[in-house]
């Protein structure tokens, strides 16, 4: 009796991660690699330190697979029932009309909760909660078909780091666990959504236009055979993606890791680092992250994107 108490004692502070209760710590989200929701849940603490700064304070959008990743998943990114306290909620303004409670986290312990209650992803807004029309990023998705290998991709990566280096933007590259490849610009926060996404799209479109064989700036599937999509879409208020070290609703429990320039020529594939394997504590990439940049007037004028502070909000399309 002593024996089973004191096992039941040990499972139940197993079960405790940041502070969370887990409910079912042993159920399985990746058959073939075995990984538990406990196993998820210590993942999320232990990346905690690393992913926070992309991640909290910035409105979410999730993919929550509660009985795994083989069973049925779903989008969420605003409030509901049920959700953990850990959440913190803001009421934004819709297109039409009206408000919707969207999500953010701010501590470990809310990335814990996200175990808890099944989130496989993580995608993060390109503001920030208190300042939400006002992105501080730039992510340009490069989206490969099927049928475009992974050193073409790298390869693109490397030329869109160039483009944006013409302009005085660095920029850092992000393994998406998936195919793909995100180029991410951190940025001042000075100018509104319509103007970002005027320049995304600006160096997208003409990034195609110089090499239409090889890349297409559209989102028709019919035009993608054998191109990349340079997605820039992601830069639009409403629209998220993936954020460094979440994991992934994949085959092979993939996740989105951050790599430098140079480390990126040696990597094989963009899902290569994988939960229960990789270690985010042992990353140094992005350690100049921080330093944010500005959008040149000049750079504006020559791609002739108008540069305007609108005081009317700007809603979701």
């Amino acid at each position: 009796m002593i024996e089973k108490a004191t096992n039941r004692a040990a499972n139940g502070e197993r079960s405790v991660i940041a502070g969370i209760r887990l409910s079912h710590p042993e159920r399985i989200l990746f058959k073939e690699q075995g990984v538990t929701k406990r196993d998820l849940a210590a993942y999320m603490e232990r990346a905690s330190g690393h992913m926070l700064p992309y991640l909290k304070g910035r409105l979410l959008s999730l993919v929550r697979c509660p009985q795994g990743k083989a069973r049925q998943c779903f989008f969420q990114r605003h409030g509901s029932a049920g959700m953990p306290q850990q959440f913190h909620r803001l009421d934004v303004h819709q297109k039409k009309g009206g408000e919707r409670e969207y999500l953010y986290i701010r501590d470990a312990a809310g990335l814990v909760a996200a175990a808890q209650i099944g989130v496989l992803e993580l995608h993060v807004w390109g503001s920030r909660v208190d300042d939400i029309e006002r992105p501080d990023r730039l992510v340009f998705d490069l989206d490969p078909d099927p049928t475009v290998n992974f050193e073409k991709v790298k390869e693109a990566a490397v030329h869109m780091r160039d483009i944006l280096e013409t302009h005085g933007l660095s920029s850092f590259p992000l393994l998406t666990g998936g195919k793909g490849i995100h180029v991410v610009c951190p940025l001042v926060r000075r100018y509104r959504w319509p103007t970002i996404k005027a320049f995304a799209k600006a160096l997208a479109v003409r990034m195609a236009e110089d090499d239409p064989g090889r890349y297409v700036a559209t989102m028709s599937k019919a035009k993608r055979k054998g191109r990349i999509f340079i997605d820039y879409f992601r830069n639009e208020r409403g629209a998220s993606a993936i954020a460094p070290f979440s994991p992934r609703a994949r085959k092979g429990a993939p996740l989105a890791w951050p790599v430098d320039w140079d480390e990126l020529g040696s990597i094989d594939a963009a899902d290569v680092f994988r939960l229960g394997e990789a270690d985010p504590q042992a990353v140094s990439a992005w350690r100049s992250y921080g330093d944010r940049q500005g959008l040149k007037a000049a750079t504006l004028r020559a791609l002739e994107v108008r540069a305007e502070e609108v005081l009317r909000p700007n809603f979701d399309p």
